[in-house]
């Protein structure tokens, strides 16, 4: 937890961060409750530490990653998400068809059960082995 966060939030927070126009990054931090100082520290962590163990990278350090990289990056993974779900609902509504053709069957096959049931009597016939 990194001040009441989890690590997957922490690492949200700073791709999100890193698609907020120049203009209004101010306006999101204080919509959310941040502090500047927080998101640098955590995009150092996540772009050049390892945010998972807990290690931020020390003060000063150079930045590895350039902020036009790390705003492609971002782009990049924006695109990959929208991607996921566009093929996450499209699965999902084959799921539901699925189902739903499933089901029909079932009455399908009820409605051959009580159909057979209703049919006159027949009984089966039987061959006499012994007049062979």
């Amino acid at each position: 937890m990194i001040l009441g966060r989890t690590v997957e939030e922490v690492r949200e927070l700073v791709h999100e961060y890193e698609l907020v126009r120049h203009g209004d990054k101010g306006a999101w931090l204080a919509g959310r409750g941040l502090k500047a100082d927080w998101i640098r520290r955590w995009r150092n962590a996540v772009y050049e530490g390892d945010l998972d163990r807990g290690l931020i990278p020390r003060e000063g350090s150079p930045m590895t990653v350039p902020p036009r990289r790390r705003t492609a990056l971002e782009k990049a993974r924006a695109a990959e998400r929208a991607a996921q779900e566009a093929e996450l609902a499209k699965l999902n509504a084959r799921v539901r068809e699925l189902e739903e053709t499933n089901a029909a069957l079932g009455k399908a096959i009820g409605l051959l059960h009580a159909m057979k049931e209703q049919e006159p009597g027949t009984g089966p016939t039987r061959t006499d082995p012994s007049g062979s």
